[in-house]
């Protein structure tokens, strides 16, 4: 009988809060998106003219899963985060483009990465290069480019993950990236 009591109560919590979400370390998250932005640079393998911007670790909005979702709908956990990097490099003609998008596919398909979105399209007015991968833990990178303004648009992403007491999202050190120095001797780890 106890047991049974038991079982109901946890049974009846899961319907309630849903699947709990992981526990993440930000800082050892703002460390593998940085390395996987870093990867995509190597990647990318463009000529010195073409810089990379830097970029800032940012967090998203979680919200409650299971049955409390639908008592808090639009409310926002302050336990739980997701985490993107965003970058960008411009002036990069569609050919350039097109290449450096062929070397990042192939490494993310050798190491196991799955395509959840093809973006090519076009319009009358507009062309568009671009894709998604997702990694089994559920990091995401998207690569994009368009024609109106020759950049291409990089984002990684980390799934939502419930963040420590304290958490400071805006005084974060962890959190800045800056893309490596592969020109004129420069090492990966040296920064640009």
């Amino acid at each position: 009988m106890v047991v049974s009591a038991v079982a109901a109560v946890m049974a009846a919590n899961f319907v309630w809060n849903g699947t709990p979400y992981p526990s993440a370390d930000p800082d050892a998250v703002a460390r593998r998106l940085k390395d996987q932005s870093d990867r995509v640079h190597d990647d990318f393998a463009l000529p010195g003219k073409h810089a990379a911007s830097s970029g800032r670790v940012g967090t998203g909005a979680c919200y409650h899963r299971g049955l409390r979702g639908i008592a808090h709908i639009d409310e926002a956990r302050s336990d739980v985060r997701s985490f993107d990097l965003d970058w960008s490099v411009p002036d990069v003609p569609e050919a350039t483009a097109r290449e450096a998008q062929q070397r990042v596919r192939r490494r993310l398909l050798q190491q196991g990465w799955k395509l959840t979105h093809e973006g090519d399209r076009a319009g009358a007015t507009f062309r568009e290069l671009g894709f998604r991968f997702e990694n089994t833990e559920g990091d995401q990178v998207d690569v994009r480019w368009n024609a109106s303004t020759v950049t291409l648009f990089i984002g990684v992403h980390a799934p939502c993950a419930l963040v420590p007491d304290g958490f400071a999202v805006y005084d974060w050190a962890e959190a800045d990236w800056h893309p490596q120095d592969h020109t004129a001797g420069g090492r990966r780890g040296d920064k640009a």
